[in-house]
């Protein structure tokens, strides 16, 4: 059965093919620290659940090690300006095609998975379907844009490591602050969160128990600087003893929605670096907040749509 263990071995071998492209790139002057790097990420992802506690938190320390000595950035497409400026005006808006195809691919994936009996429940594992989906979408648009755009067989992975380089460290950043949220959780922040809230703001009716859970969702993703970060602490805290348990709500709807509300806070956050800080410097602006300023209306508005959406739609037997 393909699932979770499946998706992590084949993100780990992209990455382990950018700890050896990076030893391999004489361009880049600081090519061993940067294949150390990917190489001990790739490692987390290949072996981590044969490493240990222990084990994965050295490996997690060598890396900030490494990543605070300074990465370099890859050579390997550096003088190709004109290449890429002659593709964008032969293929034009065709570029974008590959993109807009992994979402379609995704959701078919998973619905398939979902409704396809028997058969597609002993392919894939259905818990894990929507990974497994994105997976499997990863590998045939990359095959298919190299064939679409005539580029090398190797071109995704230069590329990939391009990009890589040019993000850092920061693309670390959803991972380890995913990985902080569970030792919250497991540390019972959600509980005192919960006793502190519940002792501070009014939750008497429906609408302010809602209000509470959404804009407590977007806050501590501003100061935690990943909703995946913030879902565990105020879930336990606020959504399934109050809007579960209390009023009755719908806990997928209630999740769901609460999950939304959290990235409305990811939009706000210079903590989510690699979402608005990295943009920033790669399109060498001069207000390294640009993103988060032009992000912020958006944001506002998404977050009270969130709000009034649980509100409607995750109590369908309560007035």
């Amino acid at each position: 059965m393909i699932g979770l263990s499946q998706v992590y071995a084949l993100a780990g071998l992209v990455f382990a093919g950018f700890a050896v492209m990076s030893l391999r790139d004489a361009a880049n002057p600081r090519r061993r620290r940067n294949a150390l790097f990917w190489g001990l990420f790739a490692l987390s992802f290949l072996a981590g659940d044969h490493l240990g506690d222990l084990g994965n938190g050295v490996l997690v320390l060598v890396m900030a090690l490494a990543a605070a000595f300074g990465l370099g950035r890859s050579g390997t497409t550096a003088g190709d300006g004109e290449a890429r400026a002659a593709s964008a005006r032969t293929y034009g808006l065709r570029l974008f095609l590959p993109a807009l195809m992994i979402p379609v691919i995704v959701l078919a994936g998973s619905l398939g998975v979902r409704h396809g009996g028997a058969l597609a429940a002993a392919l894939v594992d259905p818990g894990q379907a929507t990974l497994v989906a994105l997976g499997f979408a990863t590998l045939l648009v990359a095959g298919l844009s190299v064939r679409m755009f005539r580029q090398p067989v190797l071109s995704p992975l230069t590329e990939g490591l391009r990009l890589a380089d040019t993000v850092g460290w920061m693309a670390l950043l959803p991972q380890m602050l995913a990985a902080l949220g569970a030792v919250f959780a497991l540390a019972g922040v959600g509980n005192v969160v919960g006793e502190t809230v519940t002792r501070v703001f009014p939750m008497d009716t429906r609408l302010a128990a809602v209000a509470v859970y959404c804009l407590g969702m977007a806050g501590f993703t501003v100061l935690m600087g990943n909703a995946f970060a913030a879902f565990p602490v105020m879930t336990a805290g606020v959504a399934l003893p109050i809007l579960v348990k209390v009023y009755g709500g719908d806990p997928a709807a209630i999740c769901a929605i609460g999950m939304l509300s959290g990235f409305c806070g990811t939009l706000l956050t210079p903590l989510a670096a690699n979402f608005n800080l990295a943009p920033a410097a790669l399109l060498d602006l001069d207000d390294r907040f640009a993103v988060i300023r032009a992000q912020a209306p958006t944001a506002v508005v998404l977050l009270l749509v969130n709000t009034v959406l649980m509100h409607v739609l995750a109590f369908p037997a309560h007035p």
